[in-house]
């Protein structure tokens, strides 16, 4: 299975745009972690699963989801109501209630993925607004298989950074 991960994007409809219609038929499923400053019935989110971030002002939004893939089990939110800038604990007690095996988030406008338990924690950074010690407008893909986690992340150009590319053991 092939997911395309994105985050706060901050009312750049365009970008998301841009992203679905390059990645639509090359993925299985499109994740939104929140902060897209987009109204809900936007017709860009057909068959996207978004969630909604603290800059979100459309309550019809979903705090959290959870998909099941067939290949994975996936626990999508912003994290601002998990603590995700304080560490993963909260989120990690979230996902391990839904039986997650990968939870996705955003909030922080840092990249990172990691793999406890078996299960895969990641943020794919700000398409947007980047902050931390990678100033780079981010998104990821995830490829999952039955033995492992593959993680690529691509900048705005939809080039992907060599030095951002990750294999987990499931």
């Amino acid at each position: 299975m092939k997911y395309l991960v994105v985050s706060d994007n901050h009312g750049d409809r365009q970008i998301l745009v841009d992203l679905f219609n390059r990645y639509k038929e090359q993925v299985d499923y499109i994740f939104h972690c929140g902060d897209s400053e987009l109204a809900s019935d936007d017709p860009l989110w057909e068959g996207v699963y978004v969630v909604t971030g603290n800059t979100d002002s459309d309550s019809r939004y979903e705090v959290s989801q959870v998909v099941d893939t067939g290949e994975d089990v996936v626990y999508l939110t912003h994290g601002h109501l998990s603590g995700v800038k304080m560490g993963l604990t909260q989120l990690d007690m979230q996902a391990q209630e839904d039986k997650a095996t990968i939870a996705l988030f955003g909030h922080t406008h840092q990249l990172g993925c990691e793999v406890n338990k078996g299960r895969l924690f990641l943020n794919p950074g700000s398409i947007l607004q980047p902050r931390g010690t990678i100033p780079i407008k981010t998104y990821a893909i995830i490829e999952s298989t039955e033995t492992s986690f593959q993680v690529q992340y691509y900048d705005r150009n939809f080039d992907p950074i060599e030095s951002l590319a990750f294999t987990f053991n499931k």
